[in-house]
């Protein structure tokens, strides 16, 4: 074995008063593949810059072999000084500059960048590849990478991947894209209390020696007669039991799949109770024929969907492609040019803030979540003290009056977790909620999304995450056509093969298992052709008698005043609901029928 090109040993590190680094080890060979974990605030980020020489530890030895190239990603690159990206890049080569040179070129060509760009009007992911640009371009003999794949898109980190696979760097990788770390690592570093831990292989089976190593210290602390009661201990070994939950949550993810594959063919069977008054209607979404197109570019050609209450919906493509468009056309917020949208009935829909725009710094952790006032917040309709709701998303009750403005990255996202999950909803729409959350929050928000009821619409770039949430992925296929799949994203990945072709995918439609045959088997009928052009106007004149008569139920004196009334009319409702979900249950089936018949009888 080569003696480590980079060596870090005891180090040690205090923030004020708080220890951050208190005996920290890493060690990287040429050709290393190693993963950097930990909570969000152990101190990963830190040991990197120790790693990298930027800061300087408390305590501890760190040795770089003499001539070793080492080069550093961080997470918010700094470019106040150069003009051009290709100046940026080029400030990171060493100096046997006349290939490296062409190297930079290559690379900022393959990153999409022309390398004139000015660094300040950079996007995220722009600036995002501009700095892989640099740091890659030397081939160093080590590569430090914070958080590589932020503000990537789905092509971007495939070609990342590409890239490290090839590279005969030692690499030390931080990052939240499990399939990444499962991918690229052969050595996990486990940076636990301030103290490192090393597992001899990738990141595949860290959870499990994890979980090993924390039952272990649990019985060796009760051995010892020790009565610690502490909510850390709570925060750290509730992973485990999370862990195996989530196990139990992803078989059950794949028994929702098959039955949402099954309900494409025979959705009408499936029947509801209409008294659920906090469920949407059975229709979320149905979008026919919609377009869009911004100048003389079509973002949106010709797409139809049915999104159906409890569907899990991820939306894939590379940056510019049009996901945020698409999502907003599905959801009302963007009227289509051609085509129409139909929402329906009953939606409570929730946004995802992870710009955490709606953050107020000043305030409290406890005041962000009950709005200022109380010690209690609504979750479901009850009433849950403040700090026990706290504990479902990882905050300690010492925490409960820190100001928003001092949490960390991660905590200000577990926080934007727990709002919108307090808010009464039955459609989540997700615009890139992993985007700067560590791996326990995903974890958490992966767990939250399989017991939610409701629809949920999400934008992803996330392999891993969407594999473990979504029933089915609407991918974009160029020139703004998308396609839908029914599964996550492998399963995507599966069915649409190398090569597309027509034969492999309907624009604009769930790929199913239902054979051709099924739909020969049956012809629509001239009272199925009827109910199919009428069940819309009945639709939409059930959904305003339904809302007629919840403006009349509102009145909170009717009940007193008008006690048959307020009878009669809360049988009414019951009945109007009823009717329109059977009526939308029947328009989909017949849609649905007719879809197959027109795709598996040629001519009919």
């Amino acid at each position: 074995m080569p003696p480590p090109a980079l060596t870090l040993q005891d180090i040690a590190l205090t923030f004020g008063a708080v220890p951050l680094l208190t005996g920290a080890a890493l060690s990287v060979t040429a050709g290393d593949r190693v993963c950097l974990v930990g909570r969000n605030g152990s101190g990963k980020s830190t040991l990197l810059r120790i790693a990298a020489g930027l800061i300087q530890s408390d305590a501890g030895r760190r040795f770089a072999q003499p001539g070793a190239t080492v080069r550093y990603l961080a997470q918010e690159p700094d470019f106040s000084e150069f003009t051009t990206t290709r100046e940026y890049v080029e400030a990171g080569l060493t100096d046997a500059a006349a290939t490296d040179s062409h190297r930079a070129n290559y690379l900022l060509e393959q990153l999409g960048l022309t390398g004139t760009e000015h660094p300040s009007t950079l996007s995220g992911g722009e600036g995002r590849r501009t700095a892989l640009a640099r740091v890659l371009a030397p081939q160093p003999d080590i590569l430090l990478l914070d958080e590589p794949t932020n503000h990537l898109d789905l092509p971007g980190i495939e070609w990342l991947e590409q890239q490290l696979a090839e590279m005969r760097s030692g690499i030390v990788l931080i990052s939240h894209d499990r399939r990444l770390l499962e991918r690229i690592s052969r050595r996990t570093v486990w940076l636990d209390r301030g103290v490192t831990k090393v597992l001899d292989h990738g990141f595949a089976q860290f959870e499990s020696w994890r979980d090993q190593l924390l039952e272990q210290e649990d019985s060796e602390r009760h051995k010892l007669g020790r009565k610690i009661v502490m909510e850390e201990d709570w925060l750290r070994y509730g992973v485990t039991a999370r862990r195996k939950r989530n196990q139990k949550r992803l078989g059950d993810l794949h028994a929702l799949r098959k039955k949402h594959r099954e309900q494409r063919a025979a959705l009408g069977k499936v029947k509801l109770e209409a008294t659920e008054a906090d469920l949407s209607g059975r229709l979320v979404t149905v979008a026919e024929a919609v377009s869009k197109t911004f100048g003389q570019r079509s973002v949106v050609r010709d797409f139809s969907t049915r999104v159906i209450r409890g569907d899990r919906v991820g939306i894939v493509g590379p940056n510019g492609a049009g996901k945020t468009t698409l999502l907003n056309l599905l959801t009302g917020k963007l009227a289509p040019d051609t085509g129409e949208v139909r929402l329906g009935t009953n939606l409570a829909e929730v946004e995802l803030d992870q710009r955490r725009e709606t953050l107020d710094p000043g305030q409290t952790l406890s005041q962000a979540l009950t709005g200022g006032s109380g010690d209690t917040v609504t979750v479901g309709g009850q009433q849950r003290h403040v700090v026990s709701y706290m504990k479902d998303f990882l905050f300690g009750p010492e925490q409960a009056n820190t100001p928003v403005g001092v949490l960390s990255g991660g905590e200000r996202g577990r926080l934007t977790l727990a709002r919108a999950f307090a808010k009464p909803s039955n459609l989540m729409v997700l615009d890139e909620p992993t985007n700067d959350l560590d791996l326990e929050t995903l974890e958490l928000l992966q767990e939250r999304l399989a017991d939610y009821s409701g629809t949920v619409l999400l934008v992803s770039h996330d392999r891993d995450f969407l594999d473990r949430v979504v029933t089915s992925v609407i991918a974009t296929e160029g020139d703004g056509r998308w396609t839908q799949y029914a599964g996550g994203y492998s399963d995507m990945l599966t069915q649409r093969g190398p090569v597309r072709t027509a034969a492999t995918a309907t624009p604009g439609r769930a790929r199913t298992a239902a054979p051709a045959s099924r739909a020969a088997s049956r012809k629509m009928t001239f009272k199925d052709k009827h109910a199919l052009d009428t069940l819309p106007a009945r639709i939409a004149w059930l959904e305003q008698e339904v809302m007629r008569l919840n403006t009349v139920l509102a009145d909170p004196d009717l009940y007193a005043r008008h006690p048959a009334e307020f009878a009669a009319s809360t049988e009414a409702l019951t009945a109007a609901q009823t009717s329109l979900v059977e009526a939308e249950d029947q328009w989909l089936a017949l849609e649905l029928l007719r879809q197959e018949l027109e795709a598996g009888v040629p001519g009919g």
